[in-house]
Formats: structure tokens, sequence, C-alpha cells
């Protein structure tokens, strides 16, 4: 093999090795010294651990994430709840504010000759593994149930002061506006009805 084709590798492994660093361990479910039967699991986010996913869409959050996890013989049974709160930028306004998130997700881990997570909601491990890396599926989870259109509640219930919000009830078209019209034409509207 030339000397290029090896440097090329060498440096994808580098890369590879950096992206594994960025990864904490926080988050790697170990389930083979486990009995059969539920066990319940305890996790917190917050905005430090979606920078290592580049993700930049919320000013600050915290996640509590609870796991219940029924451990069978032949699979797994997880489910997922994260409630937390994040700090964002009203989407008409620019205003921050929190919005409280409540997430939930199912998974099942079944067992078989290779790995496969190409569905959402089943994850296929080798025989013999013995944990879970949760980091996606918590991305995923959390990153799912923000909304598109994040409103500030004081532009849903008219009590935000901002001169953005001003200057655009200025320009609504829902609005009636009074417009003198020329009395001329009353006599055309009366033929009208």
């Amino acid at each position: 093999m030339s000397k290029k084709i090896i440097s090329v590798f060498k440096f994808i492994i580098f890369v590879c090795l950096i992206n594994q660093v960025k990864r904490s361990d926080k988050h790697i479910l170990k389930f083979s010294g486990l009995k059969d039967g539920l066990h319940e699991f305890f996790y917190s986010l917050n905005e430090e651990f979606f920078k290592n996913f580049n993700y930049s869409e919320f000013n600050s959050g915290k996640f509590n994430i609870s796991i219940k996890l029924s451990k069978k013989p032949t699979n797994l049974e997880l489910k997922f709840i994260s409630k937390g709160v994040i700090n964002v930028n009203c989407s008409i306004s620019n205003e921050s504010f929190n919005h409280d998130l409540l997430s939930k997700l199912d998974l099942v881990v079944n067992f078989g000759e290779d790995y496969d997570d190409t569905n959402d909601e089943l994850l296929v491990l080798p025989f013999g593994s013995h944990s879970i890396d949760l980091d996606q599926y918590f991305y995923e989870m959390i990153v799912l149930s923000i909304p598109l259109k994040l409103v500030h509640p004081g532009i849903k219930d008219g009590t935000l002061d901002s001169e953005i919000v001003n200057r655009l009830k200025e320009f609504d078209i829902n609005q009636e506006k009074s417009i003198n019209f020329d009395p001329r034409w009353n006599k055309l509207k009366e033929l009208k009805k």
C-alpha cells in the first residue's frame, strides 16, 4: 500500500478517536450483571450534552431522565421519560423565555448476529453485548420533542410589551381598520345588496 493511503487511514483513525473522547461514559447503561425484572435508572443532562452533537437551538436547558428497564431472558424493554426546561428565543419577538418539555421513548432491545439500529423503536445488539450507549437516544428523544415554532406566553395572552410585537400589530391584516370611503359609493353598495 502506498504511503498516502496509510496516512489517510491514520487520519481517519485519529478523527474517530477524537470523537470517542468527546463522548462520555456517563450514559452507558450496563445491563449484563442485572437480574431479570424491573430496574430504574436516572440521568441528568444540560446544554453541554447537546454541544457534543453541535446542537445549539436553545440558550440553556436542564433535563432529568428516568429509564425503566425490564430485563427478560430474551430481550430488554426500556421506557424513557424526560422532563426538562429549555430557555429559547421566541419565533416572533425573539424574546427569551423558558419552555417546559416532556418527552417519552419506548425501546426494545433484542440480541442477534449483527448490530442494527435502523428501526427507531428496536435495537438489535450482537450476542454477548453487555451495555447500551444512551447518548443518541437521549439526544433524539429531546430534540424531536421541541416544537418548530416557539411562541412566548406573553404573546399568547397579550401581556408581552415588545417593540417588535407592537410593530407587527401595525401590519396585521386581520385587524379591522376604519377606512373612509367616498360617500358617492354608498348608492352603489345599496344596489349590490
